[in-house]
């Protein structure tokens, strides 16, 4: 790093009777090779006694800057973004408990495309009985919670959606490449990529993360009609 220094210290150990030379030269990173080389043959002419001796040099990057207090790993990493808050979820989705499957909108533009966050605890009422031994939530609750991701996307004026007759129409494509257990946060997007309003229906693309993998991935079929 250019901001960090580089200190070197000179020994002459190979004659027991020699004399230690002992010289820290501070040196910027940004400093040349060919300069620290040249400055460095200077110095050992200069300060090596007559005889030949055999050098040692060791190197090391520590610098003030890097005894600076280490930042816990709780305040390391920053919350997901509040968009939209549960309290606005519910607003728009009539799901309700044990069956509201999303927390909290961390990005949304209305009619185009949403993502939303899941957090899977081992308090969520499907973990006694899939699998009491190892918890895993069912692939079929991944893919109804990125479907009301999906509605979130849709139930909206300029879209036409109505809350009243909203319905999952269909599934394609889908594939579950990596179990989600408990403590893992789903990271839910939803894209529109069709929309036929004669005939109420949308297609859209959904994808699902935890800490960055893919683990839920396929296209839906969304069913609207008006109030």
């Amino acid at each position: 790093m250019a901001s960090a220094a580089l200190s070197h210290s000179l020994f002459s150990p190979m004659t027991p009777h020699s004399s230690i030379c002992h010289t820290k030269l501070q040196l910027c990173a940004a400093v040349p090779p060919t300069v620290f080389t040249r400055n460095f043959i200077s110095l050992s002419r200069s300060s090596a006694p007559r005889n030949p001796t055999n050098f040692v040099a060791y190197c090391s990057l520590e610098s003030p800057e890097s005894s600076s207090e280490v930042v816990p790993i709780e305040k390391k990493y920053e919350a997901f973004p509040t968009v939209m808050d549960i309290n606005q979820i519910r607003e728009i989705l009539p799901h309700r408990f044990p069956f509201l499957l999303v927390d909290r909108v961390i990005e949304y533009n209305p009619g185009v495309s949403a993502v939303a966050i899941k957090n899977v605890t081992i308090n969520d009422n499907f973990f006694p009985g899939h699998f009491p031994e190892r918890p895993i939530m069912p692939g079929v609750l991944m893919v109804e919670a990125m479907a009301q991701v999906g509605g979130l996307v849709m139930l909206q004026p300029e879209v036409g959606g109505s809350r009243e007759n909203f319905f999952f129409a269909g599934i394609d494509k889908v594939r579950f490449r990596k179990p989600v257990i408990a403590g893992d946060t789903l990271v839910m997007r939803m894209t529109l990529v069709k929309l036929q309003k004669r005939f109420g229906v949308a297609k859209m693309e959904g994808k699902s993360y935890v800490g960055g993998d893919l683990v839920c991935e396929g296209e839906f079929l969304m069913a609207m009609g008006s109030e």
